[in-house]
């Protein structure tokens, strides 16, 4: 199997190209400055993970900037923090201000001379066009949580992008799902019989950060640690082709 196998690059949004991690520590400082005992990036992303997930589960038709303000009450309540309700409000819409990775936006440009590019993304419409800003590229098409009315790794996030994209002419086997979590994307894609690809952001990192630990460890396809390396492989295997 090879990169260039592929019509179509399926991408998880926040993780993979918008650096979330980043952006939660910096929406949520005004809470964590308060808390009486001082907390670990990691802790701090690892109960945003809990909180976020348990809520798509209750709630999977909330689009996700009104998601995030029970996240952010969750987490006041937590650690002990009093928080007002435009406090909340405005964790909600904090996604816009999350900076996207430094590679991002060029392999995007790059990537998207060569294949369809899909966005299948755990947010909603207005979250994703401030980020798609920063991100510089006309994605083909954009699946959101508010469009499917539920969150990955609910397997109708799924299901609702592999039947548009076959409308498209794409069917799953010229699909390569591209993402950071493995939680969220790599478990259930696997379950839907598809290709995918590992970009491991927390490469030097330990945990897994904003997202839940998988129950099981799926196997991806490739794995690169930066949206650049894995341009970088889709050019050298051009350059083999070409030589060939």
């Amino acid at each position: 199997m090879k990169i260039t196998d592929f019509k179509a690059l399926t991408f998880d949004c926040y993780g993979t190209l918008i650096d979330w991690e980043s952006g939660m520590i910096a929406g949520l400082k005004s809470l964590t400055d308060r808390v009486s005992r001082e907390l670990s990036r990691n802790e701090i992303l690892q109960a945003h993970a809990f909180h976020e997930s348990t809520q798509q589960r209750w709630t999977p038709a909330y689009r996700y900037s009104d998601l995030l303000p029970i996240v952010y009450k969750r987490l006041a309540e937590e650690w002990g923090v009093s928080v007002t309700r435009e406090e909340c409000a405005a964790y909600g819409q904090s996604v816009k201000n999350w900076p996207a990775f430094s590679d991002s936006a060029e392999a995007l440009q790059y990537l998207k001379q060569h294949y369809k590019l899909v966005i299948l993304s755990n947010v909603d419409n207005a979250s994703f066009a401030g980020s798609n800003e920063k991100l510089q590229v006309e994605f083909d098409a954009i699946y959101t949580a508010q469009d499917v009315g539920s969150y990955k790794p609910s397997d109708r996030n799924f299901e609702y992008m592999l039947e548009h994209l076959r409308r498209c002419g794409i069917e799953r086997h010229e699909v390569l799902h591209t993402a950071e979590s493995m939680f969220h994307d790599h478990v259930p894609a696997k379950r839907h019989g598809m290709s995918s690809c590992w970009i491991y952001r927390r490469h030097d990192q330990k945990g897994f950060g904003a997202t839940m630990r998988p129950d099981e460890m799926p196997n991806s396809d490739f794995t690169f640690n930066s949206m650049a390396a894995m341009v970088k492989a889709h050019q050298t295997e051009l350059s083999a082709k070409d030589a060939a």
